[in-house]
């Protein structure tokens, strides 16, 4: 590889299902082991530490979903565009990613304190560094993606999340190398969907079933060949063998309770980044 991977994970010491801000986490208050929680995360740490360099964030007492660390912003270069938390339970959580960011050279942006965005939790490079998939409808708002394609210098496609399951882009859609995209269709609204098939080929789009996508298989963290997930079925690892990827599970039950996994616990801070930009498309 040309460049070192980079990824920001926070480990789960302060993690707890202390509210509701998503459908996964209802019937799940103070129902997650934190030891077990611990066990998993520092089994995909282990897992991805073999293909990237892992940088930490010191988590905080008070804020059990820092561990989500994608959605501490949205990475390209050294520029940042930090996340605006739509509920007060994560809001706290910004002021320390700004100080990680800040302290680690990059230049950081900041939305309209009334504009919410969540970061690469809603935002999905193209894994070429072509442009930016965008998604909107629950916890980012469609009007945060012209500020994305200006600091970024990014072509944006904006996608409409109608499904409150897929409350983030990253928990049904996934760019992977050489243009291939995991995404699940009912996730999205007609428009979104048209949009997707128009940019990506038919051979190169691998659409999931219900059971897959329930067990979060799109929140997966894609390293070149390699995808790591929560558990994938055995038709799907079919699937990926087929086009030349090596799927990893590692299960993260404990995350799924609050409504995440793989991928919504890391940020990739070293991203593609294709030098002719076009203008937004939102």
């Amino acid at each position: 590889m040309e460049e070192t991977i980079r990824i920001l994970m926070c480990a789960p010491h302060h993690y707890e299902v202390d509210y509701v801000i998503n459908p996964w986490m209802e019937g799940n208050i103070h129902r997650s082991s934190r030891e077990d929680a611990l066990a998993q995360w520092e089994k995909l740490y282990g897992i991805l530490k073999t293909y990237a360099t892992i940088d930490l964030v010191e988590p905080e007492r008070g804020w059990p979903d820092m561990v989500f660390t994608a959605n501490a912003g949205l990475v390209l270069g050294k520029t940042v565009v930090l996340s605006r938390f739509f509920h007060p339970e994560r809001q706290g959580e910004e002021p320390y990613f700004h100080k990680w960011f800040e302290a680690h050279g990059y230049t950081v942006h900041t939305l309209p304190k009334s504009l919410p965005f969540e970061g690469a939790g809603d935002a999905l490079l193209d894994r070429s560094g072509r442009w930016l998939w965008a998604g909107y409808g629950f916890r980012s708002e469609l009007n945060s993606h012209q500020y994305l394609a200006k600091w970024l210098d990014l072509e944006v496609l904006s996608l409409r999340l109608v499904d409150r399951r897929f409350y983030h882009l990253d928990t049904c859609f996934c760019p992977l190398t050489d243009g291939y995209l995991l995404y699940y269709p009912a996730a999205f609204d007609t428009y979104s969907n048209a949009l997707i098939e128009q940019r990506v080929p038919a051979g190169k789009r691998i659409l999931l079933e219900d059971a897959d996508a329930i067990h979060f298989a799109c929140n997966a963290v894609n390293i070149d060949r390699v995808v790591v997930m929560n558990r994938a079925s055995d038709s799907l690892k079919h699937t990926f063998s087929s086009r030349g990827f090596t799927v990893v599970e590692t299960p993260l039950t404990e995350f799924l309770k609050a409504g995440g996994a793989a991928k919504c616990l890391t940020l990739r801070t070293t991203e593609p980044h294709h030098d002719s930009q076009l203008t937004s498309t939102v």
